[in-house]
């Protein structure tokens, strides 16, 4: 008989088949429990997500919620060129105003891989944000569970994962 999961890592990441949660972290079935979509946003009206988040914090108990986003992401790259792709489009939004806020910051680099790159860094930095703006987080930090949410991205070139060194251990870190 299979036990019950007891995960301590939420990991919420990118949809792009390139990057697969569990052999990245080198953790196995029932480690990692799991939530993917395009360009790993955290959008404060997508129930599928904040019901993975609820279910991962409240009921599995996860101390880590670890946003990962990847480099040569084509969600991020759609939103940074303004690519009009269909239905997508609209999930994207939040990332286009990512790319509106930091402008002047992405125009300054000298290439577009730069300005993707940073695009995809800026993507987790502010997913991580709205992950520790929900009420999941908000009440589990009330009741002093520890959840820990980390922000990392992953190299396709390299295969390594890069701390991007915005964790949120409580409301005063947002």
């Amino acid at each position: 008989m299979l036990s019950q999961q007891r995960p301590e890592y939420l990991w919420i990441g990118c949809a792009d088949s390139r990057v697969p949660a569990n052999e990245i972290v080198g953790l196995l079935p029932g480690e990692l429990f799991v939530h993917r979509n395009v360009a790993n946003v955290v959008a404060e009206g997508d129930l599928n997500c904040l019901a993975v988040l609820q279910y991962a914090v409240d009921v599995l108990q996860v101390q880590h919620v670890i946003v990962c986003g990847h480099y040569g992401c084509g969600g991020v790259g759609a939103a940074l060129r303004g690519d009009r792709l269909g239905l997508v489009d609209r999930w994207l939004d939040g990332v286009g105003r990512i790319r509106e806020q930091n402008r002047a910051q992405l125009d300054a680099l000298a290439t577009e891989k730069e300005r993707h790159d940073r695009l995809c860094e800026l993507n987790v930095i502010q997913q991580v944000a709205n992950v520790g703006r929900t009420t999941v987080l908000q009440n589990a930090w009330n009741r002093a569970q520890p959840v820990a949410v980390h922000g990392w991205i992953y190299s396709l070139e390299d295969g390594l994962l890069r701390d991007l060194d915005v964790g949120v251990t409580r409301p005063g870190d947002l």
